[in-house]
């Protein structure tokens, strides 16, 4: 039987479409799109990019030229830049600003051809350094009050070029969503005095049934109401506010179950367009004992139509149970 399930995050509600009941090989996408003449993320083509404002060169090799290993450059058609001010202002009934902020993108290989799911764990260890330091960075201005880290694969979860990379994009505001999840956990925190997200995983923990994989300091799992088929979140068991502050051995744990995750999630649904996006809590410290940083996997599976435009309901047709039942199965090969 169907069900409505409501996120205890988001407070939204989510239609569960058990009678579709659609497996893995249900699912139909367009594939990875593939070099068509020059990547400006080749090595030897960094004079195609901007110039670097971080990079991991274990050879100590000059600036914007080849023996990188990660290189991180701003966009080349940024959304936003860092050559203003974000002037906040009204106009009339409305609240404008300049595009202030900054938007990067995270060159994870050399290797046109590696993909996220075909790297060893200390090649996404360091990615998730780059991340962390670039985070770092950008939280010393105090313009900026939020940074999102995310990563595109596949044309239909807007890739535009077929070299692995992710991106990152710092802004002047804190988005709608964070904010809400930033509400729902300090309502939760005042009623119960404890996270909500601890809570979410205590219970995961338990019930089984829509973990997928779990180490020492992190937990895979599909959501109870999950909006999508095979979303997939990567939680810290302990309670932590900011993706930045961890203690350092975390990353490796972290690096690990995300790799593992990716291979299940592409071995599962035969490589997937997909998005992944660190939900870290804003630079302010208010949140530190209700907020919970997390990494969100949406597998580009199905189309958003009129029905969740209209409602912002959203129709899963794979139960988040059977989901993990399927990814469970597939053990994700050992590190290298």
């Amino acid at each position: 039987m169907n069900q409505l399930r409501r996120d205890p995050i988001t407070r939204r509600w989510v239609i569960i479409s058990t009678q579709r009941g659609k497996r893995p090989h249900d699912f139909k996408f367009d594939t990875v799109k593939k070099r068509v003449g020059i990547c400006p993320f080749d090595p030897g083509n960094e004079h195609l990019a901007p110039p670097e404002v971080f990079a991991i060169r274990p050879d100590n090799s000059p600036p914007n030229t080849p023996g990188w290993s990660l290189r991180v450059v701003p966009n080349k058609f940024p959304a936003l830049i860092m050559e203003c001010e974000p002037n906040r202002r009204a106009m009339g009934l409305y609240d404008v600003m300049d595009g202030f902020g900054t938007h990067e993108v995270i060159i994870e290989t050399p290797h046109h051809e590696e993909t996220f799911d075909m790297m060893s764990t200390d090649k996404v260890l360091e990615i998730v350094k780059a991340y962390r330091e670039r985070i770092r960075t950008l939280k010393k201005d105090r313009r900026i009050k939020y940074v999102l880290v995310f990563k595109n694969y596949g044309p239909q979860a807007g890739a535009s070029l077929e070299h692995s990379h992710s991106q990152l994009v710092a802004l002047p505001v804190i988005p709608k969503r964070i904010q809400e999840k930033i509400d729902a956990s300090k309502m939760h925190f005042q009623y119960r005095e404890r996270c909500l997200l601890c809570d979410i995983v205590d219970q995961e923990l338990q019930e089984t049934k829509r973990l997928i994989d779990e180490n020492d300091e992190f937990v895979a799992f599909e959501p109870f109401a999950s909006r999508f088929p095979f979303e997939t979140w990567i939680v810290p068991k302990k309670h932590q506010t900011h993706f930045e502050d961890a203690d350092e051995d975390l990353y490796l744990q972290f690096a690990r179950i995300l790799r593992d995750t990716i291979r299940r999630l592409t071995e599962v649904l035969d490589r997937p367009p997909y998005n992944f996006m660190i939900l870290n809590a804003p630079f302010v410290h208010s949140h530190d004992e209700y907020f919970h940083w997390h990494l969100e996997i949406i597998p580009r599976l199905t189309r958003i139509a009129g029905f969740e435009w209209g409602s912002d309901f959203y129709i899963n047709p794979t139960p988040p149970e059977l989901a993990a039942e399927y990814l469970k199965e597939n053990q994700a090969k050992e590190s290298d």
